[in-house]
């Protein structure tokens, strides 16, 4: 972590007042830049957060899918590229990645001068006209070109295989490219930003993304119940399968949210203490978090909103000390740490934290660092420093 403190800023405290943003906003035309909205993500929520702070923005994106987001993405200016028109475009999105790098270039943004992309894949490639200032708030730099490329190629068939990895090696080529035409990088977490500075070569700040710490609260009880919570996408890069295994050899209660490609290899491991029960609104998300006895996160996240959520709820976490876990639980008093990626490894440190205890609200107090309005404040004060040093170049 001090190494990587030498090459990123920590945004910790606004810098800015609400008034000195909003006399320095005046008259300047925002665009926001998003990879897709298709399902409700973390990034997906990072853009919702960044509307707050610029509301009449516009919102460009290659593809839209209203009918599978929340209501309140209905109130945003939403633009989409020409793969909106593909058929299958919204089912069958990642498969267009190489096209989106084509897409996102055919926006046209003459006339704003601030462009705030929100990048986890191609938002960032955009084209900004001569003047204006690129901030690239960046989730990740894109996961399939550079760390997990060797893992989604397994998933392909051979056959497939040699053409595939000669597209992402085209593909880190137009990332690391486009990455140079940024004027501002943002990465959501410190892990983030050392992967910034690995694959682009760039310095980033680090704002965390926001949590709706006044959405995700203890419940009147304040104590978790005996089951333990496994919450995420089910793709392989998660790790739940490591719950699944542990939970299972141990024959303790694991409840699973989520859903994807891997849930018929996750139920086909699964013994009879393990419940899927898919996607869940956020009401009932709050609930299963407020009646868990820990949340269980495996894998390793470019920072992962799952346990500040569950903090926020009071419940602790047993996370696998790797990436953005690292920043986001304080061991010993937020939850406790794995340090091996297997079953044996987690279902140890279950045992250990069966001895241990944990006050809820203290739990509560580390994930309040991570609150939606200190997310916002930080971002309008990022921008409007921007604006008065180039203003002042």
């Amino acid at each position: 972590m001090g190494l990587l403190r030498e090459h990123t800023t920590v945004v910790s405290e606004p810098s800015a007042h609400p008034a000195d943003f909003r006399q320095g906003m005046r008259g300047v035309r925002v665009a926001l830049v998003h990879d897709w909205l298709v399902t409700l993500g973390g990034a997906d929520r990072v853009l919702l957060a960044l509307h707050e702070v610029f509301p009449s923005a516009p919102v460009y994106t290659m593809l839209s899918d209203p009918a599978r987001l929340p209501e309140a993405f209905s109130h945003l200016d939403v633009r989409t590229s020409f793969l909106q028109h593909l058929p299958g475009a919204i089912s069958h999105h990642r498969w267009l990645v190489p096209l989106m790098t084509a897409a996102v270039r055919a926006f046209d943004l003459r006339g704003f001068q601030v462009v705030v992309s929100s990048s986890h894949a191609c938002a960032k490639g955009v084209v900004v006209p001569p003047g204006a200032v690129h901030i690239c708030y960046c989730h990740t730099p894109m996961r399939y070109a550079w760390d997990l490329g060797g893992t989604y190629l397994e998933t392909l068939p051979v056959a497939a295989r040699p053409l595939a990895a000669a597209a992402l090696g085209w593909l880190r080529r137009w990332d690391r490219s486009t990455a140079a035409r940024v004027h501002h990088f943002i990465a959501n977490s410190h892990h983030v930003a050392g992967r910034i500075r690995a694959h682009y070569g760039r310095d980033a700040a680090v704002i965390y993304p926001p949590v709706d710490t006044t959405f995700f609260t203890p419940g009147a009880g304040g104590d978790g119940g005996e089951y333990f919570l496994a919450v995420g996408r089910l793709v392989p890069y998660k790790r739940l399968d490591l719950a699944v295994e542990a939970f299972t050899r141990m024959r303790r209660p694991l409840v699973v949210v989520g859903a994807g490609p891997q849930m018929p290899r996750l139920r086909a491991m699964a013994g009879p203490t393990v419940r899927f029960v898919g996607e869940v609104p956020d009401a009932t998300l709050r609930d299963y978090y407020r009646g868990c006895r820990a949340v269980i996160f495996p894998g390793i996240e470019d920072f992962g909103l799952v346990p500040v959520e569950a903090q926020a709820c009071g419940r602790p976490v047993i996370a696998y000390a790797e990436g953005g876990a690292l920043e986001s639980v304080v061991e010993g008093e937020g939850g406790v740490f794995f340090r091996t990626p297997t079953a044996a490894s987690l279902a140890e440190t279950v045992r250990e934290f069966d001895r241990l205890r944990f006050d809820p609200w203290t739990v509560r107090r580390h994930a309040e660092r991570f609150s939606a309005q200190r997310f916002c404040e930080q971002i309008a004060a990022f921008v409007v420093q921007v604006l008065w040093t180039t203003s002042s170049a």
